[in-house]
């Protein structure tokens, strides 16, 4: 027989949900973000902008395509922490003394994000222009 606990929760006792939002997404990959969101969205469009600065879905290798969805997993993860984070009265908890452990791992995602944009590259890729013989070919000269 289960009981209802007598006591109202405590609003001072705010989770990050970091450990649940990585589960998720280590359960089901960028599939766990529902694209219809503001967030989907605006993962999808920085997702999006990262492969056009590679030069484009056609030059991004299945490496890269490896590291660019980490990339966007890592941002989701750091964007909401730091969005929690700063919802803090202060990083410091006073009772303790201490820096919030979510600080910590802040910092760990952001130098794992550097880094796996250091691997990608940091410089603009352009996309390879068309050839003369494709423009002849379809008739885009002049258009």
């Amino acid at each position: 027989m289960i009981t209802e606990s007598s006591q109202k929760p405590n609003p001072r006792n705010t989770n990050h949900g970091l450990t649940l939002m990585k589960r998720a997404i280590k359960e089901h990959g960028t599939r766990a973000i529902d694209r219809r969101s503001r967030l989907g969205k605006a993962l999808t469009q920085w997702q999006s902008e990262l492969i056009a600065d590679l030069g484009g879905i056609e030059q991004v290798s299945t490496q890269q395509k490896a590291l660019v969805d980490l990339c966007v997993r890592t941002k989701l993860l750091l964007d909401s922490l730091d969005a929690w984070l700063l919802a803090q009265g202060s990083l410091v908890n006073a009772r303790k003394k201490s820096v919030y452990p979510a600080l910590l791992s802040r910092t760990q995602l952001s130098d794992s994000l550097a880094r796996y944009l250091g691997a990608l590259g940091l410089q603009r890729r352009a996309e390879p222009g068309r050839s003369l013989g494709d423009l002849l070919s379809k008739g885009s000269v002049g258009e």
